[in-house]
């Protein structure tokens, strides 16, 4: 099976259910990414709390090192061999969470974690694996109707410099470094930096972003954390 996803941008499927923002109907939305879709539930109040949002970026901005592979210090890291990741702990977000892997549903889009399970990240396991040469792939809700804020509910308050780290089969634990972290409309998906080859161990984080839009059903960026592994 290839490494990247289906580049067909489709919907996966999705249930309703009540917000947890405001008392009325939620809407299930889908965040298709390049052939990934997130799920996410959201009803826009005024006192509800919003995931934190980086600044915009496009394709070509900021990602002078996230599109090398290196680390702040001009450095490369040695890849680790293949093994699946079990947790994810991101400190400046107070993230602890564990991983499943997922793979690719018959349409070419990504198998996501159950709404049950929006605590849990979810790894593509057809990608390589956190500290292998290339570029790793790990997806999380933003929010869920039954739970409220999920996994990845504040990924858009990471900043460069910030570290995050994968815990392994293995009994290693894979160390990155934050490079960049950008806000992208869904039709200007960065495909290339995301899923592209590399022979250097990096890893994006991925989940919903923007204001949810009630009209749609839909958010309508994705939040995407670029890091390297640490030498």
């Amino acid at each position: 099976m290839s490494s990247r996803p289906d580049t067909t941008t489709r919907r996966a499927g999705g249930r309703h259910g009540r917000s947890w923002r405001a008392v009325g109907t939620a809407v299930v939305v889908l965040l298709a990414v390049t052939g990934f879709g997130l799920v996410g539930a959201s009803l826009t109040t005024i006192d509800s709390p919003r995931p934190p949002q980086p600044m915009a970026g496009t394709a070509d901005q900021g990602l002078p090192t996230a599109a090398t592979g290196l680390d702040n210090g001009g450095q490369v890291a040695a890849g680790l061999p293949r093994a699946v990741p079990t947790g994810i702990t991101i400190p400046r977000i107070g993230v602890r969470a564990g991983i499943m892997a997922l793979g690719t549903n018959p349409d070419g889009t990504v198998q996501v974690p159950p709404l049950d399970q929006a605590l849990t990240a979810g790894w593509y396991e057809p990608g390589p694996s956190p500290g292998e040469p290339g570029n790793a792939v790990i997806v999380g809700h933003v929010d869920s109707a039954a739970i409220g804020p999920a996994v990845f509910f504040s990924l858009g308050a990471l900043q460069p410099g910030d570290t995050l780290s994968v815990e392994r089969a293995d009994g290693r634990t894979a160390t990155f470094r934050v490079d960049s972290v950008a806000s992208y409309p869904k039709d200007a998906f960065p495909s290339e930096q995301v899923y592209g080859p590399s022979d250097r161990p990096a890893l994006r984080v991925i989940t919903c972003g923007g204001q949810f839009d009630d009209i749609t059903g839909d958010y309508p960026d994705n939040v995407i954390v670029f890091a390297s592994l640490t030498p």
